[in-house]
């Protein structure tokens, strides 16, 4: 694969992992370790640390079945 594509690739990758859910982040940033272990590592120059996000409330349901 090209170099450029690569970072490319990678900078797509980490934009999404900002908005993920915790879950799909590490699978997202797991993809962005992929990248990074080819040779010349693309992202190592695109590399920033992603916001730590807290998780989404909780729904409250009412129980009644009832919108």
């Amino acid at each position: 694969m090209d170099a450029d594509f690569c970072r490319e690739q990678v900078q797509r990758i980490r934009a999404l992992a900002e908005r993920a859910d915790p879950f799909t982040r590490r699978r997202l940033l797991a993809l962005v370790g992929r990248y990074d272990a080819k040779p010349g590592g693309p992202s190592r120059v695109a590399e920033r640390p992603l916001p730590v996000r807290s998780a989404p409330p909780a729904a409250n349901f009412s129980g009644s079945g009832e919108a």
